[in-house]
């Protein structure tokens, strides 16, 4: 009986706690929603190439071949600085019939596989085209010879061609990495950001939770000092905190995940640093809502699972328009471009200054939304 009415009061205090009882039973539905939306939204791999001096039959076979576009520029300039500035995925130059040099972005593993792909396949057709047109080309050689033996005439043919057949050579030049790079390599930087989200939405989120349960912060607001005061003063404490945690992802993470960086790793460390204050006043934000630490954990696959989602580590660029409108408003987002741009790009600050603005912008709102939030804390 006592074990009974233990459990029928745990049941009671349960339902009493409207926030656990909507985290139980709505979040769990969301993130199925949310898994729904990525992996029915998602479509083929998409891929721009530059030509320069390429057949036209090529060409035209290529713009053809599913999920690629090919656009043709006039000269080698041209179509490395549209592979420079992230317009093309690739670019091919013909240097000869028989000679094709293909460079690749190589930020994108698929992207670089498909155009492979697609390219040895349509060589292959012309090659073999070639050869039938070599194959009729001595048939008719063998008729005329043998029309002369024996005195007959026979039509001559003006497209005799005794070139020889040589093999396709096709040479392989990559921006970033090498023919090892692999999908991991894109998602790498975004994972850094990743866990610098994560580490520092939890333990500022925890630590602020901890001071409101124990009394302190009620204490802290009963004095004349300003919910400002307070906010700016966690996240300067913490912030210490998240200083050292980001700093210590980017520059340990990239040694120990062997990323090949283009850029400046001290703008890396820059965009990691600013990422985690963003956390930081995320964490301080979303435990003004948990009134336990149960709550808290409870709240964060509705903040993680959709940066998971829509940050770029499962690629937006292949998945509808509507879903990448989704990753534009996640803080993750615009630091998952800014440290990949960097690390595979070589991009300085000012190549970045876009996705930078967005996390200043992050920031000041979430400043002002725990200034207020903390309203409802004060007792005078």
């Amino acid at each position: 009986m006592r074990t009974w009415a233990i459990s029928i009061k745990v049941i009671k205090e349960l339902f009493r706690d409207k926030r656990t009882l909507m985290l139980m039973f709505v979040a769990p539905l969301l993130i199925l929603w949310l898994m729904s939306i990525m992996f029915s939204a998602n479509s083929a791999t998409k891929v721009k190439l530059a030509t320069v001096g390429v057949d036209v039959g090529v060409v035209k076979k290529l713009d053809k071949f599913n999920g690629i576009t090919v656009k043709k520029y006039a000269s080698k300039t041209g179509a490395q600085r549209a592979l420079k500035d992230n317009k093309v995925d690739g670019m091919i130059i013909q240097g000869d019939s028989r000679k094709y040099n293909v460079t690749y972005a190589n930020t994108d593993a698929t992207k670089t596989a498909l155009t492979k792909a697609a390219l040895k396949n349509i060589l292959v057709q012309e090659n073999i085209s070639k050869m039938t047109q070599m194959v009729v080309q001595q048939q008719l050689i063998i008729a005329q010879l043998k029309a002369q033996l024996t005195g007959r005439a026979v039509p001559q043919n003006t497209s005799q061609s005794n070139q020889s057949q040589k093999e396709i050579k096709i040479q392989n030049y990559y921006n970033y990495g090498d023919s090892d790079t692999g999908f991991f390599d894109k998602i790498a930087p975004i994972l850094m950001s990743f866990f610098t989200f994560f580490f520092v939405f939890l333990i500022s989120g925890m630590a602020l939770l901890k001071e409101r349960t124990s009394g302190t912060l009620d204490r802290l607001l009963a004095t004349p000092v300003k919910r400002s005061d307070i906010v700016f003063g966690y996240m300067l404490g913490y912030g210490v905190l998240a200083l050292l945690q980001s700093t210590l992802i980017s520059t340990v993470g990239i040694w120990i995940l062997h990323l090949d960086v283009v850029g400046n790793l001290f703008d890396v460390m820059v965009i990691s640093v600013l990422f985690g204050f963003v956390a930081l006043a995320f964490g301080l934000l979303m435990s003004t809502f948990a009134s336990s630490e149960f709550q808290m954990m409870q709240l964060l696959p509705l903040v993680i699972v959709p940066q998971v989602f829509f940050s770029g580590i499962i690629p937006l660029d292949s998945m509808a328009t509507w879903v990448q409108v989704i990753g534009k408003i996640l803080p993750l987002t615009y630091a998952g471009n800014a440290v990949s741009g960097i690390i595979m790009q070589g991009y300085n600050l000012a190549d970045v200054s876009g996705d930078i603005m967005a996390l200043l912008i992050f920031l000041i709102v979430l400043l002002i939304a725990n200034i207020l939030g903390l309203k409802r804390y004060r007792k005078v």
